[in-house]
């Protein structure tokens, strides 16, 4: 999420650049010339759809440049183009209609991105296939260049006869390098805050897919209040109440572990939309006359651009835990703080003037407050913690009656444990344990020398039901967790199969690996990925069935574990299963403390009825005959997690 927002900040400081030395030409017929000759050469870009083959990471590891290199060929062209649209426009505008303010069109366009943004997952994405988004987006995408381009030709009409100069008084009112430094400040700020929260909400406490909404809306909200009426920042008063929501949601952070959900979500939301309120009011406030409005604009996105550079590239980098969060707090107090100072409030400030004293006060207190938690956000007790493009894991100790065991976390989402001491240790826990269905599974597979293909590593738990002869094949994307797995887990190491790990998107592997000759190799698969909110799609669609069917030998077993917070991802199981013409039976486990396992919902999917009818799985599990599910067919050009959201443990 945050890298593909640092993608659009960063082209849209690009558009933004654009209109800003095209709106610096006198020439207007210049202007109409190239923005209409840019605009046409925009649609070869059509359709905006990547190729089926540019995504696939090669190797393991940080996928931020295939990521930012696949937008750029996609969506590069044709956003470049968008983004110079609200400046160069609105400075069209303020030329051709000098008494009028420019400034509401910056709130409309804010206020457009806000419909959008709300509207996609909830009525788009749920109604229509890829492939047809793309080809109504492009036929939009063309409708816009030609209004645009109609656009700049009126515009060459109506100014050609009075050339683009400025007024004395503008010029004479041309923004200072303090004042340029305080607006990419503000807007970096902002930034920073954005994708903290984003953060913090998607990564580190909830594992809801939506959510990730609610903190851009937030954003985008707040350009449209500040920008679209003056009075909507009230000064003082969203001060003062920085000063108390900050603290807390510092507090928030360090506490989330025994903390409500609703309750941290309300307060990093409020403390979102406090601190952009601060940073946009005062950048509303700051904006200079219509002369300096596409600089003005050039910096504004500058500093979107480097809020993004330093919480989707640098933080992961320097910080093992999400200190940006109290940082981006921080310095929206304190460049709060500024925008009072600059306009000689520090002069006013005496034991009586409590207008002025107590907002002051407040913002230091909210600054200085969030550094300490910065501070201090990597003190939280764990033996282990490595952060990367995919998040935070940590490796911490507890104990239950059955001692002392360790636990791999990303978050608030636990991806596996073991305990440290013998017998103990041995036991596969968690939702690999005894009477899970993975378990049932690999317990009635009595043939020798099996291979098991496993997606997902996590702790390497599913390697205790590995026997002498067999090879137990695991897939994973994040090199960190094989690096956890194998210095604080044992289960890889002291499994009797041979196990081995393949680091990469696994779908990517496994094509790979059919394209070099292996077919039909595997006795089962048990993909194990779908516990988190970043549910990997492209593993449950009726192509990625296919290629498990290829990969399966004759009578192969195909597990799915389903459990989840947020999804019920039964139907798309029931989907994958009806799309191979397989049977599918569900087996559900409860928690049980003696055996350290928790609840799990595996699927059993395969066309080895002998298999289902000798093990009893069918009679074990719920055979969805007659009562399953309406099932949901995902494929890579239609899947909505819309339809299948809804609490399934």
């Amino acid at each position: 999420m945050d890298h593909c927002l640092l993608f659009f900040q960063s082209l849209l400081l690009a558009g933004y650049a654009y209109a800003h030395w095209l709106g610096s030409r006198r020439s207007f017929r210049l202007q109409a010339g190239v923005h209409s000759a840019l605009l046409a050469a925009s649609l070869a870009f059509l359709p905006i759809g990547p190729h089926a083959t540019w995504w696939q990471t090669p190797t393991a590891g940080d996928p931020t440049g295939r990521i930012l290199l696949v937008l750029a060929v996609s969506v590069g062209g044709p956003y470049l183009l968008l983004s110079s649209t609200a400046p160069l426009l609105q400075r069209w505008y303020s030329l051709a209609k000098p008494g009028r303010s420019p400034w509401r069109l910056y709130a409309l366009s804010n206020f457009g991105s806000f419909l959008a943004l709300l509207s996609y997952p909830f009525l788009i994405e749920p109604l229509l296939r890829l492939h047809s988004q793309v080809l109504i987006w492009s036929a939009l995408y063309a409708g816009f260049a030609a209004v645009c381009a109609f656009a700049a030709w009126q515009m060459r009409a109506a100014g050609s006869a009075k050339p683009a100069t400025e007024s004395a008084p503008a010029a004479a009112a041309h923004p200072t390098r303090l004042t340029f430094l305080f607006w990419l400040v503000l807007a970096a700020s902002g930034s920073v805050l954005l994708l903290a929260t984003t953060n913090q909400i998607c990564q580190e406490i909830a594992v809801n897919p939506f959510l990730w909404v609610a903190p851009l809306a937030v954003y985008l909200l707040t350009f449209v209040l500040t920008f679209e009426r003056d009075r909507a920042y009230h000064r003082l008063g969203y001060a003062i109440a920085a000063g108390v929501i900050v603290p807390a949601g510092c507090m928030v952070q360090g506490s989330s572990a025994v903390m409500p959900l609703s309750v941290q979500l309300g307060v990093f939301l409020a403390a979102l939309f406090i601190g952009c309120m601060i940073c946009h009011g005062e950048l509303a406030r700051s904006r200079p006359t219509p002369a300096h409005l596409t600089a003005f604009y050039l910096t504004v996105a500058a500093g979107g651009a480097l809020g993004g550079v330093l919480v989707a590239v640098l933080a992961p980098r320097i910080f093992t835990e999400f200190s940006e969060y109290p940082l981006g707090l921080s310095a929206a107090c304190l460049i709060g703080f500024c925008g009072w100072a600059r306009e000689g409030a520090l002069r006013q400030w005496t034991s009586s003037n409590f207008a002025i004293r107590l907002p002051l006060m407040a913002l230091l207190i909210g600054g200085f407050t969030a550094i300490v938690a910065a501070t201090t956000a990597a003190s939280q007790p764990a033996l282990a913690r490595q952060r990367n493009f995919y998040g935070i894991l940590r490796v911490s100790e507890n104990v239950d009656f059955n001692g002392i065991k360790r636990e791999l976390k990303h978050g608030r989402i636990l991806h596996g444990s073991q305990y440290v001491k013998s017998p103990q240790r041995s036991w596969p826990t968690t939702y690999y344990g005894p009477h899970s269905g993975v378990a049932m599974v690999l317990q009635a597979l009595q043939r020798p020398n099996r291979r098991v293909a496993i997606v997902g590593l996590g702790t390497g738990t599913i390697a205790a039901w590995g026997r002498a002869g067999d090879t137990f094949r695991f897939y994973e994307i994040n090199p960190a967790v094989e690096s956890i797995a194998r210095v604080w887990f044992s289960y890889l190491n002291d499994s009797a199969a041979h196990t081995e790990v393949v680091l990469g998107d696994a779908r990517v592997q496994l094509q790979r690996e059919l394209d070099a000759g292996q077919a039909h190799d595997f006795d089962a698969i048990a993909v194990d990925a779908f516990s988190s909110d970043a549910i990997p799609i492209h593993l449950l669609t009726a192509e990625c069935a296919d290629l498990y069917a290829q990969r399966l030998a004759p009578g192969g077993l195909l597990l799915l574990h389903v459990s989840n917070l947020t999804l019920n991802l039964l139907p798309v199981a029931e989907g994958v299963a009806q799309h191979l013409r397989w049977t599918s039976v569900i087996l559900i486990s409860a928690a049980d403390t003696a055996t350290g396992e928790s609840a799990a919902s595996w699927v059993l999917i395969t066309a080895n009825h002998e298999f289902l009818e000798r093990a009893g799985l069918v009679q074990a599990g719920v055979h969805w005959v007659g009562k399953a599910p309406a099932a949901i067919t995902w494929t890579d050009d239609f899947a909505s997690l819309w339809h299948v959201l809804g609490v399934r443990k």
